[in-house]
């Protein structure tokens, strides 16, 4: 190995090694997509192309061969199914999954420019995959990992996802919610 004295050289060559390592890494891990792409999306279909490939690599839950139908509605018609699910949500809900309908509600305002309305769609997207991933114990138990999913995702982009963290594991938790003791 040849090595310099001048520092310049030395830093130069290890940052060119450090970036070799991980361009090396991220094409083993497959993760060679990139992370931004979504921005540029020119129709839903692929953006939820996108994110369906982010999943394929981050998830263990195989993608289905149907492709969820997506919509999108108003505040009003996010609070009726939000009472209908008795959802453990505080705040303004921002998506749901209709396992039965194979349908996806994206609440507005909702923007495909904008990283926290996409990533309530990666979330939609991961409950789209769970429904032949196996048992649940209720539809709560579904949230922790799609939760888990949403915040990877907003992490990759260097964002923070702000969630009730406490809210989704007692939802996961399938327990009786108005349970009184005499």
């Amino acid at each position: 190995m040849l090595t310099s004295k001048r520092p310049g050289a030395r830093i130069a060559c290890a940052l060119s090694l450090v970036l070799s390592l991980m361009l090396s890494n991220e094409a083993k891990a497959g993760t060679t997509d990139d992370i931004l792409a979504w921005r540029t999306a020119q129709s839903t279909e692929d953006l939820v192309d996108h994110l369906e490939r982010w999943l394929d690599r981050r998830s263990d839950w195989p993608r289905r061969a149907e492709v969820p139908d997506i919509r999108w509605i108003g505040e009003a018609r996010a609070a009726s199914l939000s009472a209908e699910r008795n959802a453990a949500h505080s705040g303004r809900a921002r998506g749901f999954y209709d396992p039965d309908n194979q349908t996806i509600f994206l609440v507005r305002p909702w923007s495909a420019r904008n990283p926290e309305d996409v990533s309530v769609l990666l979330h939609e997207l991961a409950h789209h995959r769970q429904v032949e991933a196996g048992h649940w114990y209720c539809p709560g138990a579904q949230e922790l990992p799609a939760y888990r999913l949403q915040e990877a995702w907003l992490a990759d982009l260097g964002l923070t996802a702000d969630i009730n963290w406490i809210a989704v594991v007692l939802e996961a938790g399938c327990t009786p919610r108005d349970f009184h003791p005499d």
